[in-house]
Order: C-alpha cells, then sequence, then structure tokens
C-alpha cells in the first residue's frame, strides 16, 4: 500500500512516521501533487498555526490539492482544523471539506487550563474508524481550538464543552487528538484508516 504525509510547514510529522512504520507502512513524506494523487491513504497531521499554516498551503497550492483528493483522508490535530471552513485562530479561512468553524476553548472555571493537554476519552464513535477500539478509550489531546459538534461528527469529547474529537465527510476523516501518540488504542485506529 502506498502511503503519503503531506509534507507542510507543521510540526509533529515523524511521530506519524513511526506510528506507521510499527505497522510495517513505510510512508512517503511529499508536498509533490502527483505522488499525492497516486497515493492510496493521505495523512494530514501536523501542529502549527492556523494562519502560518494555511498561508504555507496557498502558496504551495496544496489547499486545492486537498480539496481535490478522493482516496481516503486523514487529518490530525492541526488537519482536522484546517479542513474546517474558519478558524478564530488568527481569523483564518480554511480549506473548508467540513463546513464548520473552529473555536477557541473559553475557560469556565479556574481549574480549565487552555491549552487542553492530556490523556481524555472520546465517546458517541460512529465509524469504522473506530473498529474494535472501546466506546470510552482515552486518546491523547494536545489543543486549545476545537471543532463544535456537528452532523459530521463521529467521536466526541469533553473539556469545557462537549465537542467533535473526529469528523467525516466522504473520504475525509480526521482527529483532534492524536492517535500516534495514544497508544494501542491511538495504533489500531490508523490500522483501521489503512484498511477503510
Amino acid at each position: 500500500m502506498n502511503v503519503a504525509i503531506i509534507k507542510y510547514n507543521a510540526g509533529n510529522i515523524y511521530s506519524v512516521v513511526n506510528a506507521l512504520r510499527r505497522l510495517g507502512v513505510e510512508p512517503e513524506l511529499t508536498d509533490s501533487p502527483e505522488r499525492l494523487m497516486a497515493a492510496d491513504r493521505i495523512l494530514f497531521p501536523g501542529q502549527g498555526e492556523a494562519g502560518t499554516t494555511m498561508g504555507y498551503l496557498r502558496e504551495h497550492n496544496l489547499d486545492k490539492l486537498i480539496a481535490e483528493l478522493r482516496q481516503p483522508v486523514l487529518g490530525i490535530c492541526i488537519g482536522q482544523q484546517l479542513l474546517c471552513r474558519h478558524s478564530e485562530e488568527g481569523d483564518t479561512d480554511c480549506i473548508g471539506i467540513f463546513p464548520v468553524d473552529v473555536k477557541r476553548f473559553t475557560p469556565q472555571r479556574h481549574e480549565d487550563k487552555v491549552p487542553a493537554m492530556g490523556w481524555n476519552n472520546i465517546s458517541d464513535l460512529k465509524s469504522p474508524l473506530f473498529k474494535d477500539i472501546r466506546p470510552d478509550e482515552y486518546m491523547y489531546f494536545v489543543h486549545s481550538f476545537y471543532v463544535p459538534k456537528c452532523e459530521y461528527t463521529i467521536a466526541t469529547a469533553d473539556y469545557i464543552t462537549p465537542y467533535s474529537a473526529a469528523l467525516n465527510i466522504g473520504n475525509f476523516y480526521s482527529t483532534q487528538f492524536h492517535p500516534e501518540k495514544s497508544g494501542k488504542a491511538g495504533e489500531k485506529l490508523i490500522q483501521n484508516f489503512l484498511e477503510l
């Protein structure tokens, strides 16, 4: 299987490379339109700031390319947020696959820390992406912005407010958590994605 990871100016890509290698897959890290179009599966991971990252994607025409992909695509963390319509982070227009807007966490109590960082359980699992994953499984999150629950939500997490831990529309899947840092359950999710 030909698995590609979109190469762009977002950190944390190598932990995804290592997670795939643990599953016996040698991914290609590329920003080549031809290589990405030819891949069987594409991962769009990363950590970063929405405005800067979208600027880079537009400059390299990767925003248009991503929107045209027809094979299964998995966005991770900022990858999920950039697949949405707009982000409050830097008042940024994003790629627009999911017609929803990304919001900033607003602490309600003294103990509400932003960014949300650490293990949190996911629930309301509604996709083959979660095959053989427990309905209250814990995944690893690091984020200051979130996607509200919507018709595309396929998993929910709760921190300050219930929100979308994962989304799906057509061939596009995404997770706000980091499956590559979420132990066996995260590894299972990546395997499920490869088998979709």
